[in-house]
């Protein structure tokens, strides 16, 4: 079966398949972004604790990256630069420096949990705070063994392994994206590691990696999957999902957007493979993960206040994630307030179903479009939200900027006699 790669393709040899690269922002573009991001950094200064610690190292990293674009032609020195600010130094600095964030906490303790009794949730009567509670999907505590099984210092911390992965599947997404193989096509690797250390830079990345927080893997592994999607490889990119989907809730969302969009460009039994891929493999990869979690009725009810009661903010101890977005705002006004915002919230996941119904997306760009809509009005009416669940939307608009393609025959591959006569032509 064609790859929708073409072997031998390079920049100055196009080959009629995929020849056209990916659109890259140019340099002014790139120092716009830098400055923005400058600007980011400079308010999150007073924030206080852990941003405002990374705040002070993205100032400067990003601020020295943007005079670098300016004043010089080099793009590896500025990328390097904002890497080194915006992530590599305020996530030493922190992991050394400064006590373990609250995500770092319950990851840890949710893996040793684990190990001594097969399920990362706390039984109801130990649920005495909000940071006992843990609203990841087991799946996301592997991130943890590594202190569990008590290995200490740096290579313990949860932050280093859910930096390694990210990294790894954000440059694994720009590369099955990528029009050529990378090894016949010195441009695409070129391209391909500097739209990874742009990505990785960004706040939308680099911020949340720096303090811990879970959702960079989540956000990688969409992307992988939309990418894998693309080349018509559904199945992959099920199995992609499924290990985004036994992480985090969040993830589910992709699911049926991405079933439709194979149902419509390529077959009903494309689509109902990727739907029983994916829902087959996340179960196995939750249960392989926590195999007690679902053991008695005790644990089913464990599994129901950590993953379902705390983030609608329905417990006892609730979560301090409450930015001043309307549905928090709105469950603040008391029962009525909190019933309203459950009500919107039904009515737009009403309007986003039909939606995506009658007007399918027909390719994985319009896919991402569609989730980083969804993702946006979910969390205006999440009555415990926070500004930080905005990197899904972010960083779903940041892939579809940095994936845009000219070429239309990168997703619809042609004919078989068509692909023979280009690559006898390379």
């Amino acid at each position: 079966m064609d790859t929708g790669w073409v072997a031998g393709a390079s920049a100055a040899q196009p080959t009629g398949l995929g020849s056209e690269h990916a659109v890259w922002p140019g340099r002014r573009v790139v120092a716009a972004c830098f400055a923005a991001f400058t600007v980011y950094a400079a308010a999150m200064v007073f924030t206080g604790h852990a941003d405002g610690t990374w705040a002070v190292w993205a100032f400067g990293g990003y601020a020295i990256a943007t005079m670098l674009m300016l004043a010089t032609r080099s793009w590896v020195l500025p990328l390097a630069v904002a890497l080194g600010g915006a992530l590599v130094a305020p996530l030493v600095w922190l992991m050394t420096r400064t006590a373990a964030t609250a995500e770092v906490l319950v990851i840890g303790r949710a893996a040793d949990h684990v190990l001594k009794y097969g399920t990362p949730y706390l039984p109801p009567g130990q649920l005495t705070g909000w940071k006992a509670y843990n609203p990841y999907l087991p799946l996301m505590d592997v991130f943890g063994l590594p202190r569990a099984v008590g290995i200490h210092g740096v290579l313990g911390d949860t932050r280093i392994w859910v930096t390694i992965t990210t990294i790894v599947l954000i440059a694994a997404a720009f590369v099955v994206a990528s029009p050529h193989r990378l090894r016949d096509c010195p441009h695409c690797r070129t391209r391909i590691a500097g739209a990874t250390a742009l990505a990785v830079a960004s706040p939308v990345i680099a911020f949340p990696l720096a303090l811990g927080v879970t959702d960079p893997p989540v956000i990688a592994l969409t992307c992988l999957a939309l990418a894998w999607a693309d080349r018509g490889k559904v199945v992959r990119a099920a199995i992609v999902l499924a290990a985004a989907c036994a992480m985090k809730t969040t993830a589910w969302a992709a699911v049926p957007v991405l079933a439709i969009m194979a149902w419509v460009q390529y077959a009903p039994r494309a689509a109902a493979r990727f739907s029983a891929t994916a829902l087959a493999a996340t179960g196995v990869l939750v249960l392989l993960a926590a195999p007690e979690a679902m053991a008695t009725s005790t644990d089913v009810k464990a599994v129901k206040d950590n993953l379902v009661d705390f983030p609608l903010g329905l417990t006892k101890h609730k979560t301090p994630a409450a930015s001043p977005l309307p549905g928090h705002l709105i469950a603040g006004l008391g029962t009525v307030g909190h019933d309203t915002v459950v009500v919107l919230m039904v009515a737009a996941a009403v309007a986003f179903t039909a939606w995506i119904l009658l007007r399918p997306p027909r390719d994985a760009r319009a896919v991402a479009w569609r989730l980083a809509v969804g993702y946006a009005v979910m969390f205006v009416l999440d009555p415990s939200t926070r500004f930080g669940y905005f990197a899904y939307p972010l960083a779903l608009l940041g892939w579809l900027a940095l994936t845009k393609n000219s070429s239309p025959e990168r997703t619809v591959p042609p004919p078989q006699g068509q692909l023979l006569v280009s690559e006898a032509a390379t």
